[in-house]
């Protein structure tokens, strides 16, 4: 048997006669310079000014993927793309960037798999009103090479669906299908400008293969003539009434939800106040609508079920911007109050059951509308008037001093929600962007955060859990210079996909610090179930299967998938020593911290 060298010297001497042809290596430079449609979704979503593209790459995507070579290769701008492994995650990242800087960004996905894989973020960016562009591949049209990127894998067959853009019609503002590259930039532009006009939205749009593929004339739109639609007014005499009603009123009340999605309207509503000593409250708030310090600030109420005395002593309530003003079963204004509503989006269209009963509705931009009463009341007779709220206000707050007291020495090994959420505020400064999903904490985190600043609390404005982790990365994309403080439930942190979500946020460099408000199990349907059943036999049972025990290590999974500082508190005293070293990491190693805190069990 020969050897090796044998081998070697017997191949030397059989092929010593052939001649070896070496191939220049094509470097970038000498590559074929092709226009496709891929190239025109590029071009588009940088003349759009988006800014990245949350992608989650699948066989439906060489033409998109090569473009996005191409440009890196020859200079030409281009998003950058954030690798998502999973589709939800791509989603909520692109909802938080846009949450806090309202600009719209895009997100790339797989056939109708990846688009079935976003379904609770596609409910969130719904019904949260999110400017949002959504791509997705489709099988391609053609199985016998008929053109570039005819179906070539057997998954081109099976990923073939009757109707892929009726998965998600329901919830999108806008959906169609790109059949050509010549004209995909005028497509992504009516896009966008769908979207981004109010009420905003998501957009979705897909193509198969051969439209990335299909080689093109270069086209030039001017993107600035595809503007949103400019905010709407108050209508004149229907203001005037508005402000009649505003001036008359002992007890005005505003009740809001979403108003701080644009912040000139905070400072709108802020100077309203302090001109005429107008309440206000927020109801199940997804941005901050006025700052907590102010006097005539009544706090923020959700699920509790009790009714609110500033709801029931108004004698005007004037709701701007709001999904759930209130729940009637429980809380509402006095029958004698007149109500008036203005929004951008008055009649709830895509919410089958939905009413108040108002006195004067208006679809108008709130920012608008309250410069328009302003003005009004510069021309009118205003008297200086002591709002009733201020007493109020200072009760309040004395109520949220006492509950977040740290707990007597008996219930030394109980953390509440309120105690480690005011450990939290005592570590964050003025500008850091607080994320909440805290869900039955959802109150307490709200309440005891105290954030006075708008853009700097958000929660995702809708119901689908586990918006939280990617919503905090994308925020940090958004704003890297600031601390992102990411509280939520232990529920929640597990939707959120935290192997996914901590793998990003390493690559990416976006460090948070993520509290769980851990309670070892959902307490929501606990609390559902007793609110209908209160004595019924799930109340006395001693488990209900909504419990987590032996609870994941959820600041373990942290660590290994992204290098996060993990901790677990079980003890009061540990709280405040935590949340500051936790914090010096995100601030100083740039590193995510995740601290598990036990709270008391369901």
């Amino acid at each position: 048997m020969p050897d090796a060298a044998q081998w070697r010297k017997y191949f030397r001497q059989k092929y010593a006669s052939l001649v070896i042809v070496a191939i220049p290596q094509i470097g970038p430079q000498s590559q074929p310079s092709m226009y496709t449609g891929a190239s025109a979704l590029i071009e588009a979503l940088m003349d759009a000014g988006v800014s990245y593209l949350f992608a989650n790459f699948g066989s439906d995507h060489p033409g998109i993927v090569e473009a996005l070579a191409q440009a890196r290769a020859t200079g030409k701008p281009a998003p950058k793309v954030i690798t998502c492994p999973n589709e939800m995650v791509a989603l909520t990242c692109a909802q938080g960037f846009v949450q806090i800087t309202g600009r719209a960004q895009a997100v790339l996905v797989h056939v109708d798999c990846g688009t079935q894989a976003m379904a609770g973020a596609i409910h969130n960016v719904a019904k949260c009103r999110v400017p949002v562009l959504i791509f997705a591949g489709a099988s391609p049209y053609t199985q016998e090479g008929e053109l570039k990127g005819s179906r070539n894998e057997f998954i081109h067959w099976l990923q073939d669906v009757p109707d892929q853009r009726g998965i998600l019609r329901g919830y999108m503002k806008y959906e169609n299908e790109l059949r050509t590259g010549r004209n995909i930039k005028q497509m992504i532009y009516r896009a966008l400008q769908i979207a981004s006009s109010d009420p905003q939205g998501p957009a979705y749009l897909m193509a198969a293969r051969e439209v990335f593929e299909e080689e093109i004339p270069p086209v030039s739109i001017d993107p600035a003539r595809w503007k949103p639609i400019a905010p709407q007014p108050l209508p004149e005499d229907g203001l005037a009434e508005l402000v009649r009603s505003l001036l008359a009123a002992k007890r005005p009340l505003v009740v809001t939800s979403y108003l701080g999605r644009n912040r000139d309207a905070v400072s709108e509503l802020v100077r309203l106040a302090d001109r005429l000593g107008v309440g206000v409250l927020e109801s199940v708030p997804s941005y901050l609508n006025f700052p907590s310090d102010h006097p005539c600030y009544v706090g923020q109420q959700g699920n509790e079920h009790m009714q609110n005395p500033s709801l029931a002593e108004a004698d005007l309530v004037l709701v701007l911007d709001s999904d759930v003003p209130w729940i009637p079963a429980f809380n509402k204004p006095a029958d004698g109050a007149k109500i008036c509503h203005i929004d951008i989006d008055p009649l709830k269209e895509r919410t089958p059951l939905w009413y108040i009963s108002a006195a004067q509705v208006f679809r108008a931009d709130c920012a608008t509308a309250l410069r328009q009463i302003h003005a009004r009341l510069d021309d009118a007779k205003v008297e200086k008037r002591e709002s009733p709220y201020r007493n109020r206000h200072d009760a309040w707050v004395a109520e949220l001093g006492r509950r977040e007291q740290k707990p007597h020495r008996e219930d030394a090994d109980v953390i509440t929600a309120e105690y480690l959420t005011a450990c939290v505020r005592r570590h964050v400064d003025r500008d850091t962007v607080i994320v909440n999903e805290g869900i039955t904490n959802y109150s307490a985190i709200s309440n005891h955060i105290g954030c006075t600043k708008p853009g700097t609390r958000f929660t995702s404005g809708a119901s689908s859990l586990g918006w939280n982790g990617g919503a905090s990365i994308g925020m940090k994309l958004a704003c890297p210079d600031k601390t992102v403080v990411c509280l939520t439930g232990d529920g929640s942190y597990m939707f959120s996909v935290p192997s996914t979500v901590h793998w990003m946020a390493r690559k990416y460099q976006t460090p948070f610090l993520t509290v769980v408000y851990n309670n070892r199990g959902w307490r929501a349907p606990k609390f559902s179930m007793l609110a209908v059943h209160p004595q019924g036999y799930a109340s006395k049972a001693q488990d209900i299967d909504v419990a987590f025990d032996p609870p994941p290590d959820y600041s373990g999974i942290a660590a290994a998938s992204g290098g996060a500082f993990a901790r677990i508190v079980k003890k009061v005293d540990e709280v405040e020593s935590a949340v500051a070293e936790a914090l010096k990491v995100v601030r100083e190693e740039k590193r995510c911290a995740v601290l598990d805190v036990w709270l008391a069990h369901l």
